[in-house]
């Protein structure tokens, strides 16, 4: 039967690979990628990188698709629905590459930014794609270092404070409110710089875009002082790079 591994592959740093993901690179017979076009080609890039940094004879085999366009201007009630008609769109490019690409005792894997448990798609249509009859496979899964985890690591901070909890959020319930209860909270997918709204409050932020790449930029501070900062590194490099990604932890400071 087919095999697929999805392997986390950290958040750009090829030495950033657990030695039970270069392990699974090494017995992998086909790699599929999806493409998001000439503007994201260096991700693409990116991923020969880890694959040549790690499969020292170049005698791999990868299969390229172009990833499906999303609503990104779907809001409210639309946006549920239209990160579903997105990942149903994902499945369909799935199932072909693994139906026509992958034979029937081969290997296949699927390279994932960061961990595949955090924020990524790749488990739940696998999922779906099962759950439709068409094409068998079994699955295994290798976690990764996330942008959260390398993001705090180049902070050279923690996560959580002293007994205290820590939440993992979007910038899109950041922009509805700061989560009750909890102190410390990382935001990914922001697109419209949530943390903004906090600059009148004690709260620190530690920013980080391309992290674990040679274009990562750090940025740290209150967030009155480093917001104006954060903007400007964050315009400046979107526009060079075409596209940008960024995690950031928020930390409120003690209450006197």
């Amino acid at each position: 039967m087919r095999k697929i591994h999805v392997i986390g592959i950290g958040a750009g740093d090829p030495d950033q690979l657990t030695l039970q993901a270069v392990k699974a690179l090494r017995s992998t017979d086909v790699f599929f990628v999806l493409g998001k076009g000439e503007a994201k080609s260096d991700l693409v890039q990116l991923r020969r990188d880890i694959l040549d940094a790690h499969l020292s004879d170049g005698a791999y085999r990868l299969v390229e698709a172009r990833d499906p366009d999303r609503d990104r201007a779907a809001d409210g009630a639309a946006y549920s629905p239209a990160v579903g008609d997105w990942r149903s769109a994902r499945a369909d490019i799935y199932q072909r590459l693994i139906a026509e690409e992958l034979g029937e005792d081969e290997s296949g894997a699927f390279l994932v930014w960061g961990d595949p448990a955090l924020y990524d798609s790749t488990l739940g249509i696998l999922e779906e794609i099962l759950d439709r009859g068409a094409v068998a496979f079994t699955y295994d899964v290798v976690p990764g270092i996330s942008s959260v985890s390398a993001l705090v690591a180049r902070h050279r901070t923690g996560l959580n404070r002293v007994a205290g909890p820590v939440q993992i959020t979007t910038g899109r319930r950041l922009a509805e409110a700061f989560p009750e209860g909890v102190d410390d909270v990382v935001v990914m997918l922001d697109a419209h710089q949530a943390f903004r709204r906090y600059a009148d409050e004690d709260i620190d932020i530690y920013w980080g875009a391309y992290i674990g790449t040679p274009d990562e930029i750090l940025a740290s501070g209150p967030i009155a002082e480093a917001a104006p900062r954060i903007e400007r590194l964050r315009a400046e490099a979107r526009e060079r790079k075409g596209w940008i990604m960024d995690t950031y932890l928020l930390r409120r400071r003690p209450r006197g």
